[in-house]
């Protein structure tokens, strides 16, 4: 997606909003639905407020079945309060990621119900994300008048049992994600608290809720807690005491928008977009002033107000750099001045062993970023890119759709703020993949520069000295797993979306399986990258699905692991391998895996097609792969 930090210093916000009330005016909101995430993407404020009120009438369903490709997620909105406001906003923000919500809304103060009981509205509706919206009231309600900080803290244990309880309920009963979110304390109950001794103890009283409620999710994978403290930090208003009282909504508008906008980035992870690399112009972008103009010497770092904005923007990069996001570099200078920059320059804190790759020349720059995605075999889609050239962030923008541009300008204390608005590299769980992501890409540079070395490609791959394992994961693999499948778009045959709850019921089911696919060679060790998932129905074994990531493409890993597969299902007596593709915009370069290996097509709905191995030949893997497979309780 394209989407600008800044949209209406590009002077594109209105225009996109009359595009919109227009659509909807003349009923082409469903026909050119497809053109919706574009003109979302560049509202902000009320703009963003009036589009999600036109969206939200739009029946999802008229939508998919006009566009059956648009991604749709089913999100269920619960909680104690009035909460008919948060859907215009949560429908917008799902909207700006490219995603159709699907959505029930509960009845008022319902949640406990919705939660407690497995045969609730709630969990019939089957959601991906399910939103229990608390709010102060949750414990104030349970207080007595008068009351003392010590009857907040007895309710308050009340309610953090009772969370903890329908917590555990919705993952015993659904595969989706939970989201409950920390409460803010209002100034207006703290202030009925005349001495300090007692306020500074409801204070305590309040943040130990909160931190206990943070907590429950380091132990319950579908459970995600959103705090709320850093968006009232940001001057968003709590609540709007009138409407607390007379309508029973307990938190602001504005700060129902500020979560809708957090639910959105959760979305797009658990739709899938969580984006893999972060491309950054340099000049007054990295730095101030122009390398090629000012010199090494002359372009601002730090020691100056501007100098220190520019090195605080460097640590921001930097910390995410650590967290497994791809960092490189597309700036018209020549390399080997910036390359000095960054080697020496005594004030830099990027350096240049941060980057996977450098790319600094006088070519477009949207050239420069698809050589960057070619040589780390990402798809531009995963890419997110930072300039503060308007007429660079264009010809970005209209040669490269996929990639999501954000806007900075010439104040560069805002650079970090339009970086970290988005939310573009958010996950639910680091694994230890994601902190060696960046040496592997490194790694992935070396094998390149390996290859160019030999006459072909046959003889590149059999002085790779590939090695793959196959084998069930272990507990502590399994959120890789289930990170494989929300991020991985290209080599990815259905494009389910799994949570980690998902792959631990496979992993229990008698029937089912998962095989975790390691590789290494002579470079290192590329850690766990693909995994396959497999049901038995009687005498066939089923691949419901494959996924391999995009680094070690065109290695044979992927022969490898079907020609293990067969040859398991050969042995354990099975009369036939099916599996299925189902197409996106996205998986096309693997449409043809299965006829490629022996299977031949048997059914194709015209979105699903199925595919079935006889056994009668089964191929052997290829023989530069060394293999080691251990299957385990595979069914």
């Amino acid at each position: 997606m394209s989407a600008d930090s800044a949209p209406s210093a590009d002077g594109n916000a209105h225009s996109a909003a009359d595009t919109l009330l227009h659509m909807y005016q003349q009923e082409q909101l469903v026909p050119r639905y497809p053109e919706v995430r574009q003109l979302v993407g560049s509202l902000t404020g009320s703009e963003l407020t009036r589009a999600g009120h036109l969206l939200s009438r739009v029946d999802p369903e008229r939508v998919l079945a006009a566009h059956p490709g648009v991604p749709a997620l089913t999100v269920a909105v619960t909680g104690h309060g009035t909460l008919a406001a948060l859907v215009p906003a949560l429908t917008a923000e799902l909207a700006r990621h490219g995603l159709l919500m699907r959505r029930h809304l509960a009845d008022f103060d319902s949640y406990v119900f919705d939660l407690g009981d497995a045969d609730s509205e709630l969990y019939a509706a089957r959601p991906d994300v399910a939103l229990c919206v608390l709010d102060p009231a949750v414990v104030f309600d349970e207080v007595p008048t008068p009351w003392l900080p010590e009857h907040v803290e007895d309710a308050a244990k009340r309610k953090l049992a009772l969370l903890e309880g329908l917590a555990d309920r919705f993952g015993n009963s659904c595969d989706g994600t939970l989201v409950f979110n920390t409460l803010p304390l209002p100034r207006r109950f703290a202030a009925q608290l005349v001495d300090h001794r007692s306020r500074a103890r409801l204070g305590a009283v309040w943040r130990e809720f909160n931190a206990r409620l943070l907590t429950l999710a380091e132990d319950r994978p579908w459970l995600v807690v959103l705090d709320l403290d850093p968006l009232t930090a940001c001057g968003v208003a709590v609540e709007d005491v009138r409407l607390s009282i007379y309508t029973r909504a307990h938190l602001s508008s504005p700060l129902l928008a500020a979560y809708a906008r957090e639910v959105g980035h959760l979305a797009r992870h658990v739709a899938g977009g969580t984006k893999k690399a972060l491309v950054l112009d340099l000049d007054n972008t990295v730095w101030g002033g122009v390398l090629g103009d000012d010199g090494p010497d002359g372009i601002e770092v730090a020691g100056s107000y501007r100098g220190e904005a520019f090195a605080a923007f460097q640590r921001v990069v930097k910390q995410l750099g650590s967290q497994g996001v791809l960092l490189a570099a597309a700036s018209k200078n020549d390399v080997d001045p910036v390359r000095t920059v960054l080697r020496g320059h005594p004030d830099m804190t990027l350096r240049e062993e941060d980057f996977v790759r450098i790319g600094a020349d006088w070519g477009p720059k949207h050239e420069a970023i698809a050589e960057v995605a070619e040589a780390l075999n990402v798809g531009t889609d995963a890419f997110v890119f930072v300039d503060d050239s308007p007429h660079e962030r264009e010809l970005v923008r209209r040669a490269l759709p996929d990639v999501t541009v954000v806007a900075v300008d010439d104040e560069p204390a805002l650079h970090i703020e339009a970086l970290l608005h988005d939310g573009w590299f958010d996950c639910r769980q680091l694994t230890r993949e994601d902190h060696q992501r960046v040496s592997r890409y490194r790694q992935e540079a070396q094998r390149k520069d390996f290859l160019e070395g030999f006459a072909s490609v046959e003889e590149y791959l059999s002085r790779l000295e590939v090695r793959v394992r196959l084998a069930a994961p272990t507990a502590a693999e399994v959120p890789r797993i289930a990170q494989l499948t929300l991020r991985t778009n290209q080599f990815n045959l259905t494009t389910v979306r799994m949570q980690p709850a998902e792959v631990e019921e496979l992993l229990a089911a008698p029937d089912t399986g998962v095989l975790a696919v390691h590789s290494s060679d002579r470079f290192g060790d590329n850690g766990l990258v693909g995994a396959l998932f497999l049901r038995r129905e009687q005498d066939r074994l089923h691949i419901d699905n494959f996924v391999l990531s995009c680094r070690v493409f065109a290695r044979g890993i992927e022969q490898t692991c079907l020609s293990s597969v067969l040859r398991y299902a050969k042995d354990s007596g099975a009369g036939s391998v099916t599996g299925s593709y189902r197409r996106t915009a996205k998986n096309g370069k693997v449409a043809g895996l299965y006829t490629a290996h022996g299977f031949s097509e048997v059914t194709d709905d015209g979105t699903t097609t199925t595919f079935r191995h006889d056994l009668s030949h089964v191929p052997a893997p290829p023989p530069h792969v060394r293999l080691t497979e251990s299957f385990g309780e595979s069914p």
